[in-house]
Order: C-alpha cells, then sequence, then structure tokens
C-alpha cells in the first residue's frame, strides 16, 4: 500500500494501542521505517492519546501505573489502626482515561472489521453482477438459437456415429439449404483429447469430393454445444473427422466419427 492508503487504513491507530496482529504490525513498522510521513503520523497519534489521557484524568504529579500499583499494594496498618489515605480521585482519573482510549480502540477495529466485510460484499456483488451478465447472454443467445431451429426454412438430420470410430457417437445438423446456412449441434460427440479437433465436411458422394466447412472451435460457436458455418458446397452427405488442431486440407477417414446423408 501507498503512505496514503496505509495512514487512511486506521492501522496506525490500532498499532499504537497494540492490537495489530504480529504481521500486521511488522507491516506498519517496515512502513514507518521506509516512509517518513508514516512515522510522522505514528507521533500524531501518540500525542493525540496522551492529550485525550491527559484531558481526562486529573493532573498527576510524577505518577505512573507502576506508582499506582506499587500505591495499592503498600496499603498497611500503621499500628495505630490508621489506614494510609490513597489518592482515590487520581486513580479513578487514570483508570477513566484508560477505558476511553480502550473505547477508542474497539471503535478502531469494528471500523477497520466494517471495512473489510464492505469490501468483500463489494467484490462478491461485482462477481454476482458478472455471472449474473453472462448468464443473461447465454440465454439470449439459447432463445435465438431456438427461433431459428424452429424456424420452417431449417431441416434437421442426425449423423449417426461410426461403428468402427465411435458407436456411441452422433451429432444433429439443422440446415437451411436456400440461405447455404448450418447449425451443428455436437453435444453428442466425446470431448476431444488434446491437441485434436473436431472438422465438419460437406460430401459429394459421386464420385467422393470432401470440402471443408470448418472447425468446431469458439471462432464458429453459436451457443452452449451449438456451432454456425455459413458459405459451403451444397452437401450430399455431412461427415465429422477428428484432426489435428488446425484442422487438415482433406478428412482423416480413420477418424471419421459421424457421416449422415442430407435429403435433396
Amino acid at each position: 500500500m501507498t503512505p496514503e492508503e496505509i495512514i487512511a487504513s486506521g492501522n496506525l491507530e490500532l498499532y499504537v494501542c497494540g492490537a495489530l496482529s504480529p504481521e500486521e504490525a511488522i507491516e506498519v513498522e517496515v512502513a514507518i521505517a521506509a516512509h517518513p510521513e508514516v512515522k510522522r503520523e505514528i507521533e500524531l497519534i501518540e500525542e493525540s492519546l496522551l492529550h485525550l489521557a491527559e484531558t481526562v484524568a486529573p493532573p498527576v504529579q510524577a505518577m505512573s501505573w507502576t506508582y499506582i500499583l506499587n500505591s495499592i499494594r503498600n496499603v498497611k496498618d500503621l499500628g495505630d489502626n490508621k489506614v494510609r489515605t490513597l489518592n482515590w480521585p487520581t486513580i479513578t482519573g487514570w483508570a477513566a482515561a484508560i477505558l476511553f482510549m480502550g473505547g477508542i480502540l474497539w471503535m478502531l477495529k469494528q471500523t477497520n472489521d466494517l471495512n473489510n466485510s464492505i469490501q468483500v460484499t463489494t467484490i462478491e456483488n461485482t462477481v454476482l453482477k458478472e455471472e449474473n451478465s453472462t448468464f443473461e447472454n447465454q440465454l439470449a443467445e439459447n432463445n435465438e438459437i431456438l427461433e431459428v431451429l424452429r424456424s420452417k426454412d431449417y431441416q434437421a438430420y442426425t449423423l449417426p456415429g461410426n461403428q468402427a470410430v465411435a458407436p456411441e457417437a452422433f451429432a444433429k445438423v439443422y440446415l437451411n439449404k436456400k440461405e447455404n446456412v448450418a447449425y451443428i449441434d455436437v453435444k453428442g460427440l466425446p470431448t476431444p483429447p488434446r491437441g485434436k479437433v473436431y472438422q465438419v465436411w460437406s460430401l459429394k458422394m459421386e464420385p467422393l469430393t470432401p470440402t471443408s466447412v470448418g472447425l468446431i472451435a469458439s471462432q464458429n460457436k453459436a451457443g452452449e454445444g451449438i456451432y454456425k458455418f455459413v458459405n459451403f458446397p451444397t452437401p450430399e452427405a455431412f461427415g465429422i473427422t477428428l484432426e489435428p488442431e488446425g484442422g487438415s486440407e482433406t478428412p482423416t477417414l480413420s477418424q471419421l466419427y459421424t457421416l449422415g446423408m442430407i435429403t435433396i
């Protein structure tokens, strides 16, 4: 923290009163050694507390806590049943001063705890706002996609899994033939291993002519598990292969995960 932040934190008052943890006290002592303005602030706080104590307590002549304690311990019978008289107003005044400083210490600690609580609450509120904003954006995307897929302009096709590679895998294609737009739902595909990516292919069957439609990657993501592709040749079939990261110029047929025919 800067010297200004240290002074404004309230830790210097707690340090003077001996209420900081050892770790926090060390931080303050380092700041005192490094910043003259922090050292001066400590001196001003000490002077203020002494002034408060002197204001609350009655005048004292060479009095200290050691003297007070010794005076209390040394009360004894003087032989003629007279008890040594104590300066009770003075003792009471000093006790009031200590209680007053203790009250200041307690209020400073409460203020410090309150500031920490406010800071934590502010951070939590910021995180909640960000999460809420993300949720609202995702919900808007999903609603938009749902409206698109419900449109009569889109036809749905299922791409079954390749029995030799991934028999349980599947994908769904929502194709708008007029506008040459396809949404592909890949939630039925297993997560690709590190360094690999799924690639979508538009296929002409006679002769077999594959054309890359694009990668199942962030740049084509339209929603949770759904990817959008445009401007590809009119397909007779769609296939999805597992390729090295970045994609391939031709499909790796040994890694063909799904394949499905498209009704013309």
